[in-house]
């Protein structure tokens, strides 16, 4: 069924990979040496001039806004299965997603904004997403509390006549060290009485609203992956128009199960693509070093890890392709078990690949001459965003259990 991409896939596919060949591949030294300069002059959270100049140019080449789901006032839609290749080839330059405005957490904000969001909201937010002019970050987890399990979110969201009231703490809150981060998405709690998932709801802040601070930016492993940056935010006594609440009080599970299901496809074809490039990465070392009289790549136990590195790779791609394709053909809700299988598979896929191929660099995968310890940082991240592995693990099996029950009782 997923032998080959479809004839639109192809065809973008094409035109993305030529893009990277001319302009993103050639240009990776350069990105790293603009950030190295922004940092060393105190200024690590501004655009470098890279990213600038190459939008223009993915536009032209109609490389823009790939990822939304369906059409949108022009803006053709593409369907889970016919993105995943897509995501794939991104996710071999960390940097890239935003080139073409593909990049988290806009991707996910666009398309809750354009599922959930009124026209009045469209117009005011998601439309100057779309042309790249501002960008957006997402508030969700929070520090004093496991935010794995949502329902223990502490943030409030009270109704005072016709505004909403926010006060709560965020961390690790993508998007908002942005310089164009202009909106954000907040999740907190509107009714603590509720049901356990009618509690929640999602709101629409402005980023320069009176009481939104950010207190610190939170490195991963060490990277302060900016300008994009992952920060902690203090909300005190914010105050939004009651009208900026998306979909209503007591919606915000059902727009994040929207959100996040995409999101998970996302993210898992990343990871495939950052595996895929550290398999290359790991065989062209291989062959270029000599150790013990002989090419690392005539032993065996390198033999062992490419072999198993390829079979790896390519049983997360299909899992992920298929869980694609449930996702387009039967919806989100249906496919949870292949969404959460994938979201468990890929990521660690990726960590291991990575780390073989760190391997086989020696001391000089650790360091900043290679790709390499960035992808790990990055891909040992994924097994914790949009849900750790132990809540995936678990709902897999609750699924499996309930097939069982369901079929002992037929």
């Amino acid at each position: 069924m997923f032998a080959e991409p479809s004839e639109k896939t192809r065809d973008l596919l094409q035109r993305l990979n030529a893009f990277f060949d001319e302009h993103i591949y050639p240009n990776e030294e350069r990105y790293l040496r603009e950030m190295e300069g922004l940092r060393r002059a105190g200024n690590a959270w501004q655009v470098p001039p890279l990213i600038e100049e190459l939008k223009p140019l993915a536009r032209a080449a109609g490389l823009w806004n790939m990822f939304l789901p369906h059409e949108y006032r022009g803006v053709p839609g593409i369907s889970n299965l016919d993105y995943a290749p897509l995501c794939e080839v991104m996710g071999r330059v960390m940097w890239s997603g935003e080139v073409f405005n593909c990049s988290a957490p806009d991707t996910g904000n666009m398309e809750t904004i354009e599922r959930y969001g009124t026209e009045a909201q469209k117009e005011q937010w998601l439309e100057p997403l779309l042309r790249g002019e501002i960008r957006s970050g997402f508030l969700m987890t929070e520090p004093a509390v496991a935010s794995s399990d949502a329902t223990n979110i502490e943030c409030t969201i009270r109704r005072e006549g016709g505004e909403y009231v926010i006060n709560g703490r965020k961390w690790f809150s993508s998007g908002v060290g942005s310089p164009h981060c202009k909106i954000l998405i907040v999740m907190g709690k509107t009714d603590p009485e509720a049901p356990r998932h009618a509690q929640q709801s999602m709101v629409l802040v402005p980023r320069d609203t009176p009481g939104v601070t950010v207190l610190r930016h939170l490195s991963v492993f060490g990277y302060d992956d900016a300008p994009h940056g992952h920060m902690e935010v203090l909300l005190e006594n914010v105050r939004v128009p009651a009208e900026n609440i998306l979909l209503g009080e007591g919606r915000g599970f059902e727009i994040a199960q929207g959100r996040l299901g995409p999101g998970r496809i996302h993210h898992c074809m990343r990871s495939i693509g950052a595996a895929e490039r550290a398999l290359e990465m790991m065989c062209d070392r291989l062959n270029a070093r000599v150790a013990f009289g002989r090419p690392l790549s005539e032993q065996s136990i390198w033999h062992e890890r490419i072999a198993e590195s390829r079979c790896l790779i390519d049983q997360a791609r299909l899992l992920t392709l298929n869980a694609a394709y449930k996702m387009d053909t039967v919806g989100n809700k249906e496919a949870r078990a292949e969404i959460a299988m994938i979201k468990v598979v890929a990521p660690n896929v990726s960590c291991k690949v990575v780390d073989w191929a760190i391997q086989a660099h020696g001391a000089a995968g650790v360091s900043q001459d290679f790709w390499l310890a960035e992808a790990y940082a990055h891909q040992r991240t994924v097994r914790i965003v949009d849900g750790p592995d132990e809540v995936h693990r678990n709902a897999i099996a609750k699924l499996e259990l309930a097939k069982r029950a369901a079929a002992r009782q037929e």
